[in-house]
């Protein structure tokens, strides 16, 4: 098919071009943005955060009937495809320990490690699969932005729920209470070690989308200094949740992280060698030219996997 993002995953929504006009029925706002690119394709400026954040509004009504979509100026506002493709394979994992069904309904249950204000992974994987989700977030701002967007849509307000992360050095401490089963947890991990690199980064995006910019570069798509950099950067925050995995084992099927780099893999899977999972998965995905993976472990043994697929998944 001509436009068709083959790439993608083949349940992904945003495999075609995306179609303006129908996007714009969805949502009205967003033809003030849109405007001819030097092809004379309908297109929209993706180094202004306005315009990227009114295109994933509409995205999420369009595509997965969420009618009250925001976020506050200044914070992360990811493009959906990608996201999408983290959930879809991720849908597989499970399916690989469940006859190649991917189990589905509100009785499975991911944790989202960073839900940010845009709450998109628990979006997605609710709309899609009817997962329900904790999110959870060390800034206020963003743990109040995604609370909002969860009670304005009816779909998501029994099944999505946000948590503070009171202690930015812990993960899943402090989030994972006694006794609490997660068939998955996900991650889009801080990319950088230091502010400088992150607005180095968005000085490369902003170039590489072809609109130089000149010492007050605006970061590409947003974002809080804590969704873009952390002390040891990616391979830092992934060690500690790899660390802090250990501590929770038992109650959560696949734990997972996105790795922007794969660079930093060999680091990780050292990490992981120490922590001693029983399984461990790399799953690469594509978008486009930019190729993106994420890594997923688990401490069950095939016969747990066994006995928790049966006892979690089964169709009620």
């Amino acid at each position: 098919m001509a436009g068709e993002k083959t790439a993608l995953h083949p349940r992904n929504k945003h495999r075609e071009r995306y179609d303006f006009p129908q996007l714009i029925q969805s949502e009205p706002q967003l033809k003030d943005f849109v405007q001819l690119n030097p092809y004379g394709d309908q297109s929209i400026d993706f180094s202004n955060p306005a315009a990227v954040r009114m295109l994933n509004k509409a995205l999420l009504k369009h595509h997965y009937g969420i009618t009250h979509w925001d976020i506050p100026a200044n914070y992360l506002c990811p493009p959906i495809p990608g996201r999408a493709d983290y959930i879809h394979y991720l849908a597989d994992l499970l399916a690989e320990s469940n006859n190649g069904n991917i189990p589905k309904g509100k009785h499975i249950k991911g944790l989202d490690i960073g839900i940010g204000a845009n709450a998109v992974y628990p979006i997605i994987g609710h709309q899609e699969y009817g997962w329900s989700f904790l999110g959870s977030e060390v800034d206020p701002g963003a743990v109040k932005a995604a609370k909002a967007i969860v009670a304005a849509n009816p779909d998501l307000s029994n099944s999505v729920f946000v948590s503070h992360q009171a202690n930015g050095a812990q993960i899943f401490k402090g989030i994972l209470k006694p006794g609490e089963m997660f068939d998955f947890s996900l991650c889009n991990p801080p990319f950088h070690a230091s502010a400088e690199e992150a607005l180095s980064g968005s000085r490369r995006k902003v170039q590489n989308l072809g609109k130089q910019k000149g010492g007050d570069t605006l970061l590409n798509f947003g974002g809080q200094p804590k969704e873009l950099w952390c002390e040891g950067g990616e391979v830092g925050f992934i060690r500690k949740m790899i660390t802090e995995s250990v501590l929770f084992k038992s109650q959560c099927f696949w734990f997972s992280s996105l790795v922007s780099k794969s660079s930093n893999l060999p680091f990780i899977f050292k990490a992981l060698e120490s922590a001693g999972p029983y399984e461990v998965k790399q799953v690469e995905m594509a978008q486009g030219q930019k190729i993106s993976r994420f890594v997923a472990w688990t401490f069950l043994s095939p016969e747990e996997q066994l006995q928790w697929a049966a006892k979690r998944w089964t169709k009620r």
